[in-house]
This record gives C-alpha cells, structure tokens and sequence, in this order.
C-alpha cells in the first residue's frame, strides 16, 4: 500500500511539471524511478522507454509499464493516477480562462517564452535516454544526423523516423547493436 502511495506522489509531481509534453519529464522521471525509489535500473528504463515509444497510443506508455513494474494492476492505477489527473484537472480549468486573455501581450510573450523551455526539456529526456543504453555513441550519431536534416532540408519528422529505423534494422545485422 505504501508503495503505491509513493507512485501517485511522485507521477502527481511529474505530472504537474510536464510543460511540452510527457517527454519533457523524463530526467526527472528517470531520477525518481532509477535513483530515489530504486523501482527500476537504468537498462530496465531504456528498455521500457524503447518499449513505450514503438507501441501505438500516446507517448507516455513508459508510465503504466513502470506502475506495471512495481505493483502489477494496481501500480498502472496508481501511476495512472497520479500522472494524469494533476495535469488534466489543472488544463481543464485554466483552458477556459486562457482564452479571455487572447489578445493580451503578456500571454503572446509568455507563449514564446515557453518554447526554448520545453525544448529544453525534451532535450534533457532525450539525453537521459541515450545515457542509460550501451549504444550511446550511435544514438548520438543518429541524434545529430535527424537534428542536422530537419534543420537543413525540413524533411518531415516521419521521413527521419522511418530512416532511423531502417538504420537500426540494418545496423542490428552487423553486430554494431546489441539485441538482447
């Protein structure tokens, strides 16, 4: 019961705190599962993470496989809980207003604001992410390769999606990564 208490707590903190969406939650997410509460290792969380982001369905399927990881059923309850709820309630509420404040400068400037700061966030997850895999040298090689194509020749993200995957599929041939 305690543990599940401490998961409702910890995703109700990461789900209050994840402005530019789930992924921008990921180191913090990572610190508390891996290195507070000690509820997965960091391969477990790699693996998880790799798991979440192929199954179809919204981006952040890395939480209920962790409440799965911890307390079966009730763990995805509670981590369902504790990540979702917050930052729903918080969005319902603050919608409505939000857009008596449309033609406010103030909002316009606090929009832009935001952006470098979850981009920043999303950043920081993506390194969390190619810290916990033994292929840290590819990840950033192919990291650096989609970043320098979107930037230059604005393909369209599927494009590079799909070019890393045949990437991965290929590269899993030769030995180059390890299939587990």
């Amino acid at each position: 019961m305690r543990e599940l208490i401490w998961l409702v707590l910890a995703f109700g903190e990461l789900s209050v705190l994840s402005f530019g969406g789930g992924n921008a939650v990921l180191p913090q997410m990572h610190t508390l599962v891996v290195h507070q509460f000690h509820w997965v290792t960091n391969a477990q969380f790699s693996q998880m993470f790799a798991l979440s982001q192929a199954a179809p369905g919204p981006n952040l399927m890395i939480v209920p496989l962790i409440g799965w990881h911890v307390a079966g059923v009730a763990g995805v309850v509670a981590v369902s809980i504790g990540k979702f709820v917050p930052s729903s309630t918080l969005a319902y509420f603050v919608a409505g207003r939000w857009d008596r404040f449309a033609d406010r400068p103030w909002r316009k400037r606090l929009q832009t604001a935001i952006v470098p700061v979850s981009a920043g966030l999303v950043a920081g997850g993506a390194a969390v992410i190619i810290q916990t895999t033994d292929i840290r040298w590819l990840l950033l090689v192919m990291s650096g390769a989609v970043a320098g194509l979107s930037f230059v020749r604005r393909l369209h993200p599927l494009v590079l999606l799909a070019g890393c995957a045949i990437a991965g599929m290929a590269l899993s041939t030769t030995g180059l990564i390890p299939t587990h």
